[in-house]
């Protein structure tokens, strides 16, 4: 009977753990921990007009799409460096990160405030980051801005 006993109690302390599992919970890798600390990093350089740090970040083919076009990374940083956008902040409520091989894309659901034009704009994005690991260090590929809906989710 202790057996049983003992056995019904392990049982019992294992559901809880089981379930969080099974609600989204999620360990990242290093790796996948080390592409969100970057992405996170991004935003900050963004929003310090760090021009210096993109730079470095940035891989020399990357493209980035907005709401109003598309362009390359020297169109990019000078848009950054002028303030011609100013990325004031970015709120990030959600990430989700894959990778495969040398290739890390990151799915962040955010709320960008940016000086746009003269005005402050606060617009829901979901962000989807392409990054390719080069020798040691991750570099940008794609950067692109989705509207959605503050009521978006990110499936993990």
């Amino acid at each position: 009977m202790k057996v049983s006993m003992l056995g019904f109690f392990f049982l019992i302390l294992s559901i809880p753990s089981s379930s969080a599992q099974e609600g989204g919970v999620k360990n990242n890798t290093d790796a996948e921990q080390q592409v969100i600390d970057l992405s996170k990093e991004k935003w900050q350089w963004m929003a310090d007009k760090n021009v210096d740090k993109l730079t470095g970040l940035f891989h020399d083919n990357s493209k980035f799409v907005h709401m109003s076009g598309t362009w390359k990374k020297d169109e990019e940083l000078d848009i950054i460096k002028t303030g011609s956008i100013w990325y004031k902040k970015a709120d990030v409520h959600d990430v989700a990160v894959e990778l495969v091989d040398d290739t890390a894309i990151v799915w962040s659901r955010i709320t960008l405030t940016a000086l746009v034009r003269g005005s402050d704009a606060v617009t829901e994005f979901t962000v989807t980051e392409v990054y390719k690991k080069q020798r040691k260090a991750w570099k940008l590929l794609a950067l692109t801005f989705s509207s959605v809906r503050d009521t978006h989710v990110i499936k993990h």
